[in-house]
């Protein structure tokens, strides 16, 4: 992204973000305010490194080791004759006669739809992240392309737990025929193999035959005798159609959708043992490579982590309904997944915009942890994962101490390294745009690419380029591969204690031969933040010249600014009426606009500070600080 990208993303222009209406003290009063280390490219801010635990520097994200459920000798042969293709009713009916077709159970969701999208259903449109679509408008065949989310919603059927939301079942029935009709015609015979149109996709068809399943009362409950034996037969063949195809997958997390959808079919279809058997097995294995050993998903974003969950949640509901144990080791697995996003939420129980995520609200992350049955606290350091939190009273800090996603596990994969959040109390102070991920409904798919660049992220960017190369369809090319992470405590006798975080990453040495260093250092009170980027240099060849920098910070909205008479400072008023200063040394501090994506989907207008400037290939440093004063 150029530098003034954030500024053409912006939906609107705000008025008065540069008439200095909010005073500053004088600069020479603020002199106590900000410690550099002066020239020296390796100089840290001047905080007293006091006594402290060190946590060793991590690079890498571990893949965790599952192993299936044990088995005795007769249920392991069924498994391995099935996994071979012997057909079903062979390992199950004596006289090796198919069994018809019927749902031995009926579930109950544990994850309500959303009632509005609901409600517009019933009104004719489908209602996906604020953009309505109307149904008649469709092409279910997946000829004329979709946008990411809509084909996602459409066809996975989650809008079947949307429908369930928003009225009685004898309301809700028709409108859910009349869409899987129009859904059965289009797609009348399952692909040979994985790819033809986003209807088959691992992850739709997995996710449509759970939601299938789940949602049996209401598409089957209709007087329609041949629509009824048409959608039996249809998740007939597409429990079939995974059995042969969750191999295939698109990603870990399509191959996850694959398998909860043969588990699923396996524990509420006729004489579906030997497929349950077959589908635990690669369930747990397939989640096993999908996480780390934290419990956080190789693509690093909230979203796969919200996504994981909810697939397990919801199957475990089909074992209930079948009065059935699930395996031990898928409580323990749903366990695992809860705290890592948990220490990505905000004070208020938000998400933090992590790639591809937006601010998702409280309620939907509370209802999904409800569901899971997990009571716990949030990770702090979420080592694997690559993400650390940092709390101090009101205070909160988020900070991404990993490479980007490997370019086989992302779908919205961005350049965020080094990027941090921070918030105090129910207000979000520093944030990212976020909102990747919702890219096709109010925030436009022509802006995907700029909102998973680095310069939609408050951190460090180096003429204009990403620290990360951010390809299409979610993909992450090269750029950073290493990160060192350092976390202790410090103990000052003037400041109290604080947490300091450093990190470092290696994004712009092959290009510019200088690393990215930055220091954050957050009070214990959670008053102050203080930073420090650094620019080192690398490689045994000194580089002559200079090159842009900008160091950008993008604030939260309702957030009202003033520009200090120097250059060097910011007055920051929040929505509580509480006051911070912003200051800076080493770079001209400017207000540009941006926008944040809310916890609907919808984009709002914001502003960043940005502190930019020219930095010699021999490095610099740029300390700041965030201060709270009234």
């Amino acid at each position: 992204m150029g530098e003034t990208a954030i500024s053409d993303l912006a939906a609107t222009r705000r008025s008065g973000a540069d008439n200095g209406a909010i005073p500053l003290v004088a600069a020479g009063e603020e002199s106590g305010l900000i410690e550099t280390g002066g020239s020296d490219p390796d100089a840290e801010t001047e905080i007293p490194a006091g006594r402290g635990e060190l946590i060793e520097p991590g690079r890498a994200l571990a893949l965790a080791d599952f192993s299936p459920p044990s088995l005795g000798a007769g249920e392991w042969l069924v498994r391995f004759a099935y996994k071979l293709g012997v057909p079903t009713s062979m390992l199950t009916s004596p006289l090796g006669k198919a069994t018809k077709t019927r749902l031995l159970a009926t579930v109950s969701n544990p994850l309500p739809g959303d009632r509005a999208a609901g409600t517009a259903l019933r009104a004719g449109h489908f209602l996906v992240h604020g953009a309505k679509t109307p149904i008649a408008q469709i092409d279910f065949a997946g000829a004329g392309r979709m946008t990411p989310p809509l084909e996602r919603v459409v066809h996975s059927f989650a809008w079947l737990a949307d429908l369930e939301a928003s009225c009685p079942r004898e309301q809700g029935a028709p409108v859910a025929e009349r869409i899987i009709a129009c859904w059965l015609d289009a797609n009348g015979k399952p692909p040979s193999k994985p790819g033809k149109g986003p209807a088959w996709s691992l992850a739709n068809a997995g996710s449509r035959q759970l939601n299938w399943l789940v949602q049996a009362p209401l598409i089957l409950s209709g007087k329609d005798k041949r629509l009824r034996a048409r959608i039996l037969g249809a998740i007939s063949d597409g429990a079939r159609w995974l059995d042969k195809n969750v191999s295939r997958a698109e990603d870990l997390l399509g191959a996850v959708a694959g398998w909860c959808g043969i588990v699923a079919s396996g524990l509420l279809l006729p004489d579906g043992r030997p497929r349950r058997l077959y589908g635990e097995a690669g369930l747990i294995r397939a989640l096993g490579d999908l996480m780390g050993d934290d419990g956080g998903v190789l693509s690093r974003s909230p979203l796969g982590q919200m996504e994981a969950i909810a697939l397990l949640v919801t199957l475990r509901a089909c074992y209930r309904a079948t009065r059935r144990e699930p395996p031990a080791s898928l409580d323990n697995l749903i366990a695992v997944l809860v705290p890592p996003l948990l220490a990505l939420t905000h004070g208020d129980g938000s998400l933090g915009s992590w790639q591809g995520s937006w601010a998702i609200d409280a309620e939907t992350i509370a209802r999904l942890v409800d569901a899971s049955g997990v009571r716990t606290r949030p990770l702090r350091d979420v080592r694997q994962w690559g993400f650390q939190r940092v709390v101090a009273q009101k205070g909160l800090l988020l900070f991404d101490a990993a490479p980007p996603p490997m370019a086989k596990h992302a779908r919205n994969g961005c350049a965020s390294t080094l990027a941090f959040e921070f918030s105090q109390g129910g207000h979000r102070i520093v944030v990212n745009c976020g909102g990747s991920g919702c890219a096709g409904g109010l925030v436009p798919v022509r802006l995907e690419q700029g909102l998973r660049a680095t310069a939609a992220h408050s951190t460090l960017v180096l003429d204009d380029a990403n620290s990360t190369a951010v390809l299409i369809n979610g993909g992450i090319g090269s750029g950073v591969s290493e990160v060192d992470i350092d976390r202790r405590t410090l103990e000052g006798e003037k400041r109290g204690r604080a947490t300091r975080l450093e990190g470092s990453h290696n994004g712009y040495a092959a290009r510019y031969g200088l690393v990215h260093r930055r220091i954050l250092i957050l009070a214990d009170d959670g008053n102050e933040l203080r930073g420090e980027d650094l620019l080192v240099p690398t490689g045994k060849k000194g580089k002559r010249g200079k090159v842009g920098f900008a160091i950008r910070f993008h604030l939260g909205p309702n957030i009202e600014l003033g520009l200090s008479e120097d250059g060097q400072g910011v007055g920051i008023a929040l929505p509580d009426g509480s006051y911070w200063q912003f200051r800076a040394a080493g770079g001209e501090v400017s207000v540009e606009d941006s926008f944040w994506v809310d916890g609907q989907g919808r984009p709002v207008p914001a502003q960043q500070l940005v502190v930019s400037g020219l930095v010699s290939r021999g490095g610099g440093n740029f300390a700041w600080l965030l201060k709270k004063m009234s």
